[in-house]
């Protein structure tokens, strides 16, 4: 299936600067996004955590490089993850990814998160971040948006977590968003969960303890 998000004969997406150049484009990216976060962090971007509030918040950390911000993907996708042997996970279908963002946000605001232990918080925490990206509601970005997202909702439940643990690990933290997630409709329940959830009780914890990939 042709991929209306890249340009024609290429990996690269489409993009405002119209860079055709993937590495080029992926510093851009970063560059942008990096900004949009740091405001974030310092102002969270007011909403009711729910869907329209997680789109919103889409658009705004990538309103610098895509046209489509904030506006959920068109397309089934599928990527290959080498901690999965190139497997892939199985992310929402397109028609039903605003019913399973809600359904998933509407849980995690459900919860009475400032009466949990912190064992509990961590179990719930992990579980609601992992159900939000396992959805991957948009065509890039989906890391980045959900880590973000559960964040400041964690945060505004007043609740400290420490993000420079998720910024320092990105590529841990996607690793083991993957682990976690790893659940087949023919292979049955893969999923590892103690990844995710160790980064999660550190980051709640707010320590500073380095990270390394296992």
């Amino acid at each position: 299936m042709l991929d209306p998000y890249v340009y024609p004969g290429t990996d690269v997406l489409k993009n405002v600067l119209n860079i055709k150049d993937k590495e080029m484009l992926d510093g851009a990216e970063a560059n942008y996004v990096s900004l949009r976060l740091r405001e974030l962090a310092k102002t969270p971007l007011a909403g009711n955590y729910d869907f329209s509030h997680f789109s919103n918040m889409h658009k705004y950390i990538f309103q610098d490089i895509y046209e489509w911000a904030g506006k959920i993907r068109t397309i089934n996708i599928e990527k290959e993850e080498p901690a999965l042997g190139g497997l892939s996970i199985e992310y929402s279908n397109k028609e039903k990814i605003k019913d399973d963002l809600s359904m998933a946000l509407k849980q995690m605001v459900s919860r009475h998160w400032i009466t949990l232990s912190l064992n509990d918080k961590v179990k719930y925490f992990s579980k609601d971040l992992a159900a939000v990206w396992k959805i991957h509601g948009f065509r890039e970005g989906n890391t980045r948006l959900a880590v973000t997202f559960c964040c400041q909702f964690i945060e505004a439940q007043g609740i400290s977590i420490n993000r420079e643990i998720f910024e320092k690990h990105s590529t841990y933290v996607r690793t083991a968003l993957v682990a976690y997630s790893a659940v087949f409709h023919d292979l049955g329940d893969l999923s590892k969960k103690d990844y995710l959830e160790r980064i999660i009780r550190d980051s709640l914890k707010n320590t500073r303890k380095e990270w390394q990939k296992k």
